[in-house]
């Protein structure tokens, strides 16, 4: 039996969270909790001008988390969320600077002591080059042009986030090594037991 009754599943653009969180529900008989991402109109509009819409996208994203997170939770289920909350605050620290920074993570502070915990993170992580081949794949038009400085960039500010944190377990799985099916036999032999809280890395 998995030890953790809502596990959420993070990293960088085109990771496979998706992907991960499909094959997880499946095996722990989980309710989804998916990010909206596609139904957010600013996201196109940042691509293509992130100086513009840069503080208004990572708003409505954090106002939409807050909101899923804190009225839309099922009771007495086990929950499997493509995203974790703090997302908000990683690309928020790539994506803005001084005033509209600052600004954000008051707002951030406020709605992050209403928002529930993960009992587990499960971080994916995975290498540009591979970041970019499932960013080509799926076909999304508005992130073909993300460059691999800003991709270099969100990974920095996950690391810098996870090692910082000591709140809850965090499984690091290199998607470079594994992939697949495997990956997915191998993260779920890990999750059957107690990790300790912080970082622990797979394989």
């Amino acid at each position: 039996m998995i030890p953790y009754p809502f596990i959420a599943i993070e990293g960088n653009i085109g990771a496979g969270k998706s992907t991960l969180a499909g094959r997880l529900l499946e095996a722990m008989q989980a309710v989804p909790v998916n990010e909206r991402f596609e139904n957010n109109p600013l996201l196109p509009l940042f691509y293509k001008n992130p100086e513009r819409y840069a503080f208004p996208v990572e708003l409505s994203f954090l106002e939409d988390r807050f909101r899923q997170l804190t009225e839309e939770l099922p009771a007495g289920k086990n929950i499997v969320s493509d995203y974790f909350y703090a997302k908000s605050l990683v690309f928020a620290q790539v994506n803005l600077q001084g005033e509209e920074l600052a600004l954000f993570k008051r707002y951030y502070r406020i709605m992050e002591q209403q928002m529930r915990l993960p009992d587990l993170v499960i971080f994916l992580h995975r290498e540009v080059d591979g970041l970019k081949d499932n960013i080509t794949s799926r076909g999304r038009s508005y992130e073909q042009q993300i460059s691999d400085d800003y991709l270099i960039r969100i990974t920095q500010g996950y690391q810098a986030f996870f090692r910082s944190e000591n709140r809850f377990p965090v499984l690091w799985v290199d998607t470079q090594q594994l992939t697949g099916e495997g990956a997915t036999g191998r993260i779920l032999e890990a999750i059957q037991k107690r990790l300790p809280n912080g970082i622990t890395r797979l394989p």
